[in-house]
């Protein structure tokens, strides 16, 4: 999305808000990664934008040695706090492509909802050199979906965004849709140009739901609602609010997580 560009220091704003409100992985799909690849205390393993931790816990619960690369020092603190008994747990500070790291090394690299901030080329490249032979890459992200069991709330947030978010930004209007599984293909077929194998692909699914208070929340911590000038954000956060109010006083979110497999041959 272009609106996001050059927005990842935005999160590192909101770091305690982030790692309360948003949300981990589904249990299935550590499984998949791990029926996949073998991880256990002989592995060494880097996650790519760790943020607050939302994907870490069951990685380190193998005994790995992890390493985690984020761009905000706050998550970075907040990381290194939240993880500490584990000692084999180490945080670098920085953009994942500003990092050298040694090829031939790691039995597992992983990002979840952060290597869409990597330039692709550069990302590919970096995670093929420095995986093992065997090795496998493990890219996986949430893909939420606005309350399709409320169609009057949400054709009155979809105004909302037409008048605070689309003019703000200068956009032409877009139609929301749900995350499809031809999406989730043509995002694991990326690997292949770099020289990935074993190329696999999984969706799993969930819902959320939030009162009124606690959707504002969630919206703040996302990139381009934080980008958003204070008075307009304060508006617009503050009618988002009333709306849900008005049309039932809960707000559900319907989650399509993808998760994107490959090996280095």
């Amino acid at each position: 999305m272009p609106i996001m560009n050059g927005l990842e220091w935005t999160f590192d704003t909101v770091s305690a808000k982030y790692e309360k409100l948003r949300p981990g992985y589904t249990e299935e799909l550590y499984k998949k990664i791990f029926d996949y690849i073998t991880i256990d205390r002989s592995s060494d393993v880097v996650e790519v934008g760790i943020g607050g931790g939302q994907a870490t816990l069951p990685i380190l619960k193998t005994g790995c040695a992890l390493t985690a690369i984020e761009y905000g020092e706050n998550f970075s603190k907040l990381c290194e706090e939240k993880f500490k008994e584990y000692k084999r747990f180490s945080v670098i500070t920085n953009k994942f492509e500003n990092v050298s790291f040694p090829d031939c090394k790691y039995d597992l690299v992983y990002s979840a909802s952060a290597f869409h901030w990597v330039p692709e080329d550069i990302g590919y490249s970096k995670v093929y050199a420095m995986l093992k032979s065997g090795g496998a890459f493990a890219r996986f992200a949430n893909h939420p979906y606005r309350d399709k069991g409320n169609l009057v709330l949400s054709d009155e947030i979809d105004k909302l965004y037409s008048k605070y978010y689309y003019n703000y930004y200068g956009i032409d209007i877009k139609s929301e849709k749900e995350y499809s599984e031809a999406q989730a293909v043509r995002s694991a077929q990326i690997a292949e140009k770099y020289g990935f194998t074993d190329i696999r692909h999984a969706l799993f699914y969930r819902t959320r739901t939030f009162s009124a208070k606690e959707y504002i929340e969630l919206l703040g911590t996302y990139s381009d609602h934080i980008a958003i000038e204070e008075t307009i954000r304060t508006e617009f956060f503050s009618k988002i609010e009333e709306a849900i109010h008005q049309y039932g006083g809960s707000f559900t979110l319907y989650d399509t997580i993808d998760l994107q497999l490959a090996r280095k041959p």
